[in-house]
């Protein structure tokens, strides 16, 4: 092999490394704070929306708040570029075009959730209320011809996603992705709790965002819909009162944690390297 093009690629894997790790750590930041948030939700301070929207805003009131969306922009990019690399040239040997057309997915997703980051660090503003988009887009949706098969559709498919994620958080499928070797045994146990924990929470926020949105196509009421902030709030309504909420909340701060562990142990293979 040509000693200038292997340099060239191994530079191009170690930049993909780096953007996919920046990645990580911009999704624990977010993740953190949505978990604190719901957290403050469930013990009676539900001034702030518990998602996405209430993260930026929270950041963007801190001293240098501006610098620090800007910083987590570029992680975000840095996702959303490792992402469509391993929608390219595959990650860690996968070859599956599941697997590809899923990262293709992904990169979209987060360079969705750059742009907006990039709007709220520019004083734009990063997007409108996640539960009013949620009920705008469902209203929207039902009023076409097969519109209520379509929005029944997606939340099945929401309900679907809550589901794989709860049922791969069980098996621990994620340690697959892990340099598990390069850790110690009670690393490797914390990793694990955080890693189930996490995802569980995860799966249940989807799969509850999905049966509302069901609900709406089966009673025809786009306002059943509910954005990330109303499925949590929904938690603290249930017959348990706010633990469910508190436990929920607690699993996202800990899939935070998680991102953060990703940034350190996750597997970059492929992606060109």
């Amino acid at each position: 092999m040509d000693t200038g093009f292997a340099g060239r690629r191994l530079s191009r894997g170690r930049l993909v490394r780096t953007a996919g790790r920046s990645g990580f750590v911009a999704r624990g930041v977010l993740y953190t704070l949505v978990g604190v948030l719901a957290l403050r939700i469930a013990f009676g301070d539900g001034g702030e929306q518990a998602d996405r929207q209430g993260a930026l805003h929270r950041i963007a009131g801190q001293p240098f708040g501006s610098a620090m969306l800007w910083a987590l922009a570029a992680g975000f990019a840095g996702m959303a570029v490792w992402r469509a690399s391993t929608a390219v040239f595959g990650e860690a040997g996968r070859k599956e075009t599941g697997s590809r057309v899923l990262s293709a997915g992904r990169a979209v997703f987060y360079a969705f959730v750059c742009w907006a980051t990039a709007a709220s660090a520019a004083g734009a503003g990063g997007g409108s209320d996640g539960d009013a988009a949620s009920r705008d887009w469902t209203a929207t949706a039902l009023g076409w011809p097969v519109g209520r098969w379509l929005v029944g559709g997606a939340g099945l498919a929401l309900l679907g996603i809550g589901v794989a994620i709860a049922v791969r958080a069980a098996q621990r499928r994620f340690l697959r992705k892990l340099d598990t070797a390069a850790m110690r045994p009670r690393t490797r146990a914390a990793v694990t709790a955080m890693g189930v924990s996490g995802n569980l929470a995860r799966g249940a926020v989807y799969g509850a965002a999905g049966i509302f949105v069901v609900l709406a196509a089966v009673r025809f009421d786009p306002g059943r819909a509910k954005g990330m902030d109303g499925t949590l709030r929904s938690f603290a309504d249930s017959s348990t009162g706010p633990w469910l909420l508190v436990g929920v909340a607690a699993g996202l701060v800990a899939y935070g944690a998680f991102s953060f562990v990703s940034a350190r142990w996750r597997r970059f293979g492929g992606a060109g390297a």
